[in-house]
Order: C-alpha cells, then structure tokens, then sequence
C-alpha cells in the first residue's frame, strides 16, 4: 500500500442490487438510485498493523467511517447509516500515514462491503 489510500479489491463472488454496478476491478461500487443506506464493512488483514480503513462516497472520505488506531491492529469493523445521491461511487480504502504493506486474510475473510437501500 502506498502512502494515502488504496482502494481494497472485494471478492468476485457478489449478490448486486439492480440498483448498484461494479468496477472490473471490483474496487467501486456505483449507486444509481438515491436513498437512505446502511453500508457496512469488515476487513481482516494477516498482521496488526497502524493502518486505517475508510468509505470513500463519490471520492471523498467519510469521517464516521474512518478507523484511525493508535495501535497496531488487524481487524476493522464499521456501520454507518448515510443519504447517497443516485450515481455515486463508493469505495473501501486503507490508508496510512506511512508506507507499508497489509495482507488481507485468505478464503474469503479479508474483507466485505454491504451496501443495503432502506428507503428513497
């Protein structure tokens, strides 16, 4: 990972809205209805680490999604409820102050996004 953010790659395997399409990459996640949601996410990496992760919404962080340890950890955990306007990107990141490097766990562990449309 780089100093800033990466953007975290989540797997092939996904249950998509109509209402929501993936990057190739499976990086960005397009909301194309407006709503109220919730967006949940967990990541798991294989050694604590002093990184944080975030929800980038139409390529700005969200600051009550941001885990921000002031120790080394390996698990990040976060449920926020948020207005998303139709057309919006949204994307899981780790970030760092610092360089280095984390390892998502394997066999499907290492991380997960729910997006979930609760009303217009």
């Amino acid at each position: 990972m780089a100093t800033g953010g990466t953007s975290i790659p989540l797997p092939d395997v996904q249950l998509l809205s109509p209402d929501i399409t993936v990057s190739p990459d499976n990086t960005v996640f397009t909301v194309n209805r407006s709503g109220n949601y919730l967006i949940t996410y967990h990541v798991n990496i294989t050694a604590a680490l002093q990184m944080g992760t975030r929800l980038m919404i139409n390529n700005a962080s969200v600051s009550d999604s941001a885990i921000a340890p002031v120790v080394s950890i390996s698990s990040f955990e976060c449920r926020i409820l948020r207005t998303v306007p139709a057309g919006s990107p949204i994307s899981l990141q780790m970030y760092t102050n610092t360089a280095g490097i984390a390892t998502l766990m394997g066999n499907g562990a290492g991380a997960s996004l729910s997006i979930i449309r609760l009303s217009d």
